[in-house]
């Protein structure tokens, strides 16, 4: 991450006083949280446990005492006592999408799913419950079950994406029924110390710097490098709210990429969401290291240079699908290192 002083620099550019924002405590907060990942990671062989609300996965496997899988997407995400593989699905009650969603499959991703022993479909009440929430009930489908669902649901999906949402009463129509759960002192089970600790830290830098949701998706990240660009990083999360990712002090709207290597990825990017990046004044590009929590570049390019790049490689990306006899299912393309000279992209940091 940038070095604590710059921050504090940041901040005191921002206007707040040492009265509004103690300093010194916000500097020793990012070091407890680059502190705890390190921890886990040599206890638990888990890391980046910051992004992609990771952290909704420790709590399920503390609350059912599941041991988690070194990994992220392409592996299961937890084994129980048995060693029993385990896939996890939730939803929050402060969710927009009151079920559970299965994107981006395909025939070998459901078959996979026959060979995982459970799937738990899990509700989180992150509402009445203070974050991340309580889990109330859930339902807990052999994955054999599921796969054989999948495979009959989805062959009416016309989607592109080819993504299909789950609910409670399609579970329920294949003879599954909810468990419900009382709450569990988050403090008890094999992460929970760890839970804890991390989410005590994580809501004193929400309070210091305003921005909520910090383990969801990469909002933490973004605020490193909000903090070093001196931007308002928006807490909303998509939709209309979350449009943009931050602002700076005349209004001007930012888009954030952020990414471990020098490759940024732009997911989803239809006609409409292109051309909504020109409202921007700049599109971000950052590098971060997430094992040390620090910035490691940040590069600047104007929506004028990166949409028609972007668009460019879009349409030789379905051209090149077309060509074998395939469609592309998912719009999304990525820009490299070599792509920044193309887009005249200034390194700031």
């Amino acid at each position: 991450m940038c070095e604590m002083s710059k921050i504090i620099n940041c901040l005191k550019a921002k206007g707040k006083s040492s009265k509004a924002v103690d300093m010194g405590k916000l500097s020793r907060l990012f070091e407890e949280l680059r502190l705890m990942a390190k921890d886990f990671f040599d206890k638990y062989g888990v890391d980046d446990i910051y992004s992609n609300s990771k952290i909704y996965e420790i709590l399920i496997a503390n609350h059912f005492g599941h041991y988690l899988i070194p990994g992220h997407s392409g592996s299961r995400d937890a084994k129980d006592e048995y060693g029993n593989e385990i896939e996890y699905k939730h939803y929050k009650e402060s969710s927009k999408n009151h079920t559970w969603t299965f994107n981006d499959f395909t025939d070998e991703t459901i078959e996979k799913l026959r060979r995982c022993e459970y799937v738990y479909f899990v509700y989180v009440d992150d509402v009445d419950c203070p974050f991340p929430g309580q889990i109330k009930w859930a339902y807990i489908v052999k994955g054999r079950d599921m796969s054989e669902y999948l495979a009959e649901a989805t062959q009416k999906i016309r989607n592109k994406r080819k993504m299909i949402n789950v609910s409670p009463r399609q579970l329920e129509s294949i003879g599954y029924s909810k468990t419900s759960y009382p709450d569990f002192d988050l403090r008890q089970g094999t992460y929970g110390e760890d839970l804890q600790n991390i989410i005590k830290t994580i809501r004193k830098i929400e309070k210091i710097t305003g921005v909520k949701g910090l383990l969801t998706s990469n909002k933490l990240w973004e605020l490193m490098v909000g903090l070093e660009l001196n931007h308002t990083v928006n807490s909303e999360q998509g939709g209309r709210a979350g449009a943009h990712d931050a602002s700076d002090a005349d209004g001007n709207l930012f888009e954030y990429k952020v990414s471990k290597t020098h490759s940024w990825n732009f997911q989803d990017i239809s006609e409409n969401v292109l051309n909504k990046y020109y409202d921007d004044h700049r599109i971000i590009l950052a590098v971060v290291d997430k094992t040390a929590l620090r910035i490691k570049a940040i590069y600047s390019a104007s929506p004028e240079n990166t949409v028609p790049l972007l668009k460019r490689k879009l349409r030789e990306k379905i051209a090149s699908y077309e060509a074998r006899g395939k469609e592309l299912r998912r719009l999304e393309v990525s820009l490299s290192k070599g792509d920044l000279r193309l887009i005249d992209a200034e390194r700031i940091y």
